[in-house]
C-alpha cells in the first residue's frame, strides 16, 4: 500500500473502478438481509461506552492505559501529538499494539490526515501493527471509505476495521452515503466517530450547554449509523473537571442513540461507563420481554401486554441489544 494512498485520494474523482454511488444505492435498496438491530452484526459485538484518546507520544500514558476501565483506547498520532514527536509517537503506538497487554479493550490507532506528510506512513505502520481498528480523520465522501477498504485489503490487514472521523460540514452533508459505503462485503467500515470540536471550528458554531448548535448533526450521524449497522461515538467533552456537565452530555448522547462517547481524560471514564450502561432494572425488564416472546406459544405473537404495558416484537430486539451491552460490559 505504500506510495499509493495519497495518490489514490488525490485522484478520487477519476477512480470509479470500485463501486459507484449509484451502485451503492442500488445495493442498499436490494439488500434486505442485513441485521441493523446490532451494529456490525456479522462480527462479535463490542461495547463502546467509553473511547479514550491517549497521546501516543506519552509512553507512561500508554502503559497506564492497561489498567483503565475504558472500553476502547485510541492511540492518537494526530491532535494530541506535537509535529516533531509524530514519528516517535507512531513507533510507540505500533510497539504498544504488538506488545499487547490491554485485555479485552478495543485498541485503535488514530492516524494523521492524508493532507499531511505523516498520514501515509501512519497508515502503513498501523496496518502492519494490526490494531482492532484504524481511525482516519477528515473523511468527506463515500469514495474515501471504499478506497481505504481496498488499500487495507491490499495491505493484508484482514482483522483491522476502519473507523472514520465525521468532523467536517461536507462529511455531515454526505453522512448517509459515507455510512452506505459499509455495505459492500469487502468494506472495513465499522464505526463513525464524531468530531464536535472540528465541526464547531469549521462552521463557527458555539457549543454551549445542551449543544443545540450540533444536535441536528449528531442525530444525522446516529440515523446513518443505524441504517447501515454501524456503531457511532459522540464527540469529546472539553471540560474534564466539570463532572455534572459531562454527565449531562453523556445522558444527551445516550438519548440521541449514541453507542458511547470519546473522552480526553481518564477521570471521564467512570461517568461515561455508568451513563451508557443499562441499569439493573433495565436489564431485568429486557430479560422479561425476551422471555415472553421466546415462549413457544408466543412464536406468532407480535404484540402483547406485559405488566400492563403494550410491548411489540421490536421491543424484544431492543431488549437483546440491552442484554448484549450488559453482558459485554460485565454489568449483567
Amino acid at each position: 500500500m505504500s506510495g499509493r494512498t495519497c495518490a489514490i485520494f488525490a485522484n478520487r474523482k477519476q477512480s470509479r473502478s470500485i463501486l459507484t454511488l449509484s451502485e451503492h444505492r442500488t445495493r442498499c435498496r436490494t439488500n434486505t438481509t442485513k441485521d441493523t438491530t446490532m451494529p456490525d452484526s456479522a462480527h462479535k459485538f463490542r461495547t463502546l461506552r467509553s473511547a479514550l484518546y491517549m497521546p501516543a507520544s506519552n509512553a507512561r500514558a500508554l502503559e497506564r492505559a492497561k489498567t483503565l476501565p475504558a472500553d476502547a483506547l485510541i492511540f492518537d498520532l494526530e491532535d494530541s501529538v506535537a509535529p516533531d514527536l509524530k514519528p516517535e509517537a507512531r513507533s510507540r503506538a505500533c510497539d504498544a499494539v504488538r506488545a499487547g497487554g490491554y485485555g479485552n479493550r478495543t485498541i485503535v490507532i488514530r492516524i494523521n490526515g492524508f493532507a499531511t506528510s505523516w498520514g501515509e506512513d501512519d497508515l502503513d505502520a498501523a496496518l502492519a501493527a494490526g490494531p482492532d481498528a484504524v481511525l482516519v480523520p477528515k473523511i468527506n465522501r463515500s469514495e474515501d471509505v471504499m478506497l481505504l477498504s481496498q488499500g487495507m485489503a491490499e495491505a493484508g490487514a484482514e482483522a483491522t476495521k476502519l473507523w472514520v472521523m465525521i468532523e467536517t460540514p461536507l462529511a455531515v452533508l454526505n453522512i448517509a452515503e459515507i455510512a452506505a459505503a459499509s455495505m459492500p462485503p469487502d468494506s472495513r467500515l465499522a464505526c463513525l466517530v464524531i468530531g464536535t470540536n472540528d465541526l464547531a471550528k469549521e462552521t463557527s458554531a458555539r457549543i454551549m450547554p445542551g449543544r443545540a448548535a450540533v444536535v441536528a448533526w449528531l442525530s444525522q450521524c446516529v440515523c446513518a449509523a443505524r441504517a447501515y449497522g454501524l456503531q457511532v461515538l459522540d464527540g469529546v467533552h472539553n471540560r474534564y473537571d466539570d463532572k455534572p456537565a459531562l454527565q449531562a452530555e453523556c445522558q444527551q448522547g445516550l438519548e440521541l442513540g449514541m453507542d458511547g462517547k470519546t473522552l480526553i481524560h481518564p477521570d471521564q471514564i467512570g461517568i461515561c461507563n455508568q451513563v451508557f450502561s443499562p441499569t439493573g432494572q433495565e436489564v431485568a425488564w429486557a430479560r422479561r420481554i425476551i422471555g415472553e416472546f421466546d415462549r413457544p406459544e408466543n412464536a406468532k405473537v407480535n404484540v402483547m401486554s406485559i405488566d400492563g404495558q403494550m410491548v411489540e416484537r421490536l421491543h424484544a430486539d431492543i431488549a437483546r441489544r440491552v442484554i448484549a451491552i450488559a453482558e459485554t460490559s460485565g454489568d449483567s
